[in-house]
């Protein structure tokens, strides 16, 4: 089954900023991991540029709220990335997320949808998790979160030489868990830093996926760090570092990325 990325991508990005311009909304706290805006962000990586929107809607409960957020990632990475690993100018990977937060008891739910375009075919997860805000401790915030989530994507098969090939069909590859934090650390009134640890496991699935699907593993620890600076009340300058127990920090995931609040 063959995918137009450029078609997704631009049809989902049209279909959830269609109202963005017209989005009037009490201006966030943006160094808040749960905070819910209308927003955009652009961001430049090692694979190429990000691009994000963001769109705040009414769930009708006047005490919670929510966020659609779509982010296409990896595009122009053969003219603009900095890479040393194979990059290329098509879209690396599609990312969705729909956030609800209870501004009563700062208790939140996610559901997060993320699509890889893969040497071996489209692959994907899909997952539900909660995250509950703890009381702020001095300059310290802290984030838990739960989940559980599926791995999807094109079927593939391994050849005589041992590489892995994609065959024509879709499968659900199995059930993972998920569990770790989001921790913020603020540094003056517009410089903070973020810790994001998650640590991921299989439950059940095919083999490959039980004993290999979390990074040659059945479980892995990811890292996520990053320092930012608030430049006024609608717009920060964010960057970010990606990285897991197998691939360090300096062969991680590397971005630099602006965002505005509308």
């Amino acid at each position: 089954m063959k995918i137009n990325k450029a078609a997704i991508a631009v049809s989902l990005a049209v279909a959830l900023s269609t109202s963005l311009v017209h989005a009037e909304s009490q201006l966030q706290d943006m160094s808040d991991p749960m905070a819910v805006y209308t927003q955009a962000g652009i961001g430049y990586t090692d694979k190429g540029l990000n691009l994000k929107i963001g769109q705040s809607y009414d769930t009708g409960n006047p005490n919670t709220m929510g966020m659609n957020v779509l982010e296409i990632k990896g595009f122009a990475g053969d003219e603009l990335g900095w890479s040393n690993r194979d990059s290329d100018d098509s879209i690396d990977s599609l990312r969705y997320r729909n956030f609800n937060v209870d501004m009563e008891n700062g208790r939140g739910a996610q559901v997060d949808v993320d699509v890889n375009f893969t040497d071996i075919g489209t692959q994907g997860t899909a997952s539900y998790s909660l995250i509950q805000a703890l009381p702020q401790m001095g300059p310290l915030n802290l984030y838990p979160l739960a989940g559980l989530g599926a791995a999807f994507g094109e079927s593939f098969d391994t050849t005589n030489d041992g590489a892995l090939q994609a065959q024509d069909r879709w499968d659900l590859h199995g059930i993972f868990y998920l569990a770790g934090m989001y921790g913020k650390l603020e540094i003056t009134d517009n410089i903070w830093l973020n810790y994001n640890p998650m640590y991921t496991g299989t439950l059940s699935g095919s083999d490959p996926f039980n004993h290999a699907g979390m990074e040659g593993d059945d479980s892995v620890l990811i890292h996520e760090a990053a320092v930012s600076y608030q430049i006024n009340e609608r717009t920060n300058i964010r960057y970010f570092a990606n990285w897991t127990e197998n691939i360090n920090y300096a062969n991680g995931d590397h971005r630099i990325e602006m965002n505005y609040q509308f």
